[in-house]
């Protein structure tokens, strides 16, 4: 693409571009001026490029409309009502839902799947020959995943385009791909068809890399096998806690009911604007016990990390009851205010999204690490500073990089210094918001195997967000799925994944990409949004606004939510 950084330069190696329409004139691009008239020729018009993520790629002032229309002003002759008008129809061709409005809209008001989609319509608009997509779905749910990939394969039918895929997704890579190159530290490792790479890889990286995918087929007990392992050592952290007593180990460590949150939404302008309410969490109810890892599954936006924020009291829900249970002893989490919200604050702690900005870049490791020793007044300064150490080891990092900022790791290893201030506090429940969502997948394979060897080691429970089902199906023990702000069901692991029986459930499961060549995605069955639309699922589990709707137990913890007048036997059937 001709856009490195001044600070980087191309020293030796050709880059080849076979243009058709230039008679068979192949341009070796590497040796072109990135500022030349004949690469921006080719930069964004017979080769475009989607990028990783859609909200930083697109401009947060300047409307979809003008944003996408750009790149056909600078390489086709056009009028602008031209132009809108063929942007219009680029929207159209990526199943925008209202393409017209879409032109006046900013990219905050558009959610994760349709920012990706107006990436796609700018990269498309010139109908390049070739399309480079890094890794164009890493940030999006299984659902939407589907979706765009289903998209971009219809797309490079239709136009006879090319693909050049970036991704560390195998079950992406084994649905879209023809050939396959391996790489690591710059070099490739293995290429060859995508049969022969999955059927029959030959070289260690990629064994590897295949033994690090989460899979819905492992045993019981059956660990992933990273890249290299991380070693870690306990040392004196959870040591000095007190024991649970026999009386309270029944009893949930945490019980959420009938918790609901709605926000005022205005539309239009100030003095002639309109209010509407949205409901974000609508009715939730569950349990988590103690000491294991419960898992709330759903696409971007159905209220999964509200509902978090709820638990934390980062946000006050309108209604509902939230009880944590302290060792026997019950707290009304809703009515802590002051001293008593504070100590509460070290039982349950938070593990964040994104490694990059969770951590300031402004402080050290020992810094972020100290700081929730220092705000909860947890020792003197000596003793601190051993857990510091302590807490580098813990997560397998060494405790000589303590003065070092975060900008000196790399995504896995902040994301194990994230994990590793969670537990400063020594708290007794961690929810962890999506924490390998943003990782690879030796890395994650990493972060995934000591989460649960801490949960074994330090007696912790988890509450585990995330819309990745191999990576819930591997690390939690009972799972919710949630739409709409809404439960829809909730079962053991191996009840769910056997027999999901909600829609939505099943939806979401069709939806995953599996990395093996004998379970393809069957595209023709994924639908435009249907799946998350609550009035068109089938009778009983339709929501209409108008019939009652109730949490059904089927036994053995399986439980769905449909209408109220249903027959059980019809729905365990």
């Amino acid at each position: 693409m001709g856009i490195l950084p001044r600070a980087a330069e191309i020293t030796r190696g050709r880059i080849l571009f076979d243009d058709p329409s230039s008679k068979g004139n192949v341009v070796d691009i590497a040796a072109l001026d990135p500022e030349s008239e004949e690469m921006r020729q080719i930069r964004g018009g017979r080769i475009s490029i989607i990028f990783q993520e859609p909200m930083t790629s697109l401009s947060p002032v300047h409307t979809i409309g003008d944003q996408i229309s750009e790149a056909l002003f600078l390489h086709r002759d056009a009028s602008y009502q031209e132009g809108m008008k063929l942007t219009e129809t680029m929207l159209e061709h990526v199943d925008f839902p209202d393409p017209k409005r879409a032109l006046r809209m900013y990219p905050f008001e558009l959610s994760g799947g349709l920012r990706q989609r107006a990436m796609i319509a700018m990269a498309m608009i010139c109908h390049p020959l070739l399309l480079i997509a890094d890794e164009p779905t890493t940030a999006l749910d299984v659902t939407i995943q589907a979706r765009i990939l289903k998209l971009v394969k219809e797309l490079q039918k239709e136009l006879g385009m090319s693909l050049l895929l970036i991704t560390h997704d195998l079950g992406v890579v084994a649905n879209m791909a023809d050939q396959v190159v391996v790489m690591y530290h710059g070099k490739i490792m293995e290429s060859g068809s995508l049969k022969t790479l999955f059927n029959q890889p030959q070289h260690p990286y990629l064994k590897a890399l295949l033994h690090a995918v989460p899979r819905f087929d492992m045993e019981e007990g059956e660990r992933l096998v990273p890249v290299r392992e991380i070693d870690y050592e306990i040392g004196s952290i959870g040591k000095d806690k007190t024991v649970w007593p026999e009386s309270a180990v029944d009893t949930p460590i945490l019980r959420v009911k009938d918790v609901s949150k709605t926000y005022t939404l205005h539309s239009g302008s100030w003095l002639k604007g309109k209010t509407s309410l949205f409901r974000a969490v609508d009715n939730v109810s569950f349990d988590v016990r103690q000491g294991e890892c419960f898992g709330l599954v759903g696409e971007s936006g159905c209220g999964k990390t509200t509902l978090s924020k709820i638990i934390m009291r980062a946000l006050t829900p309108d209604s509902g009851l939230i009880e944590y249970n302290d060792r026997g002893n019950i707290i009304d989490v809703r009515a802590l205010e002051n001293g008593p919200l504070m100590a509460f604050r070290r039982k349950m702690q938070f593990i964040f999204q994104d490694p990059f900005s969770a951590l300031s870049p402004r402080m050290t490791i020992f810094d972020i690490l100290r700081e929730p020793l220092v705000v909860h007044k947890m020792g003197d300064a000596a003793s601190q500073n051993a857990m510091t150490t302590e807490l580098m080891r813990l997560v397998g990092l060494d405790p000589r990089y303590l003065n070092r900022y975060p900008h000196s790791f790399s995504g896995g290893q902040r994301q194990r210094i994230g994990i590793a201030r969670a537990l400063a506090l020594q708290p007794d429940l961690l929810i962890c918001d999506e924490p390998v969502s943003a990782l690879d997948v030796s890395i994650q394979a990493q972060i995934l195997n000591l989460l649960k060897d801490l949960q074994q080691e330090l007696g912790l429970t988890y509450i585990f967000i995330s819309h990745n089902l191999a990576v819930i199906n591997y690390i939690a023990d009972r799972i919710a799925v949630m739409c709409r702000g809404q439960l829809v069901e909730l079962a053991p692991r191996e009840l769910l994944f056997a027999n999901p029986i909600h829609p939505y459930t099943r939806a979401l499961l069709s939806a995953v990409p599996h990395p093996e060549l004998s379970q393809p995605l069957d595209f023709s069955a994924i639908t435009d949004g249907a799946a998350s639309e609550p009035s068109l699922w089938q009778a009983p589990f339709t929501v209409d606004g108008e019939a009652a709707m109730t949490f059904l137990a089927l036994g053995d913890g399986h439980f769905v939510r449909v209408a109220a007048n249903c027959n059980p036997s019809e729905i365990a059937a």
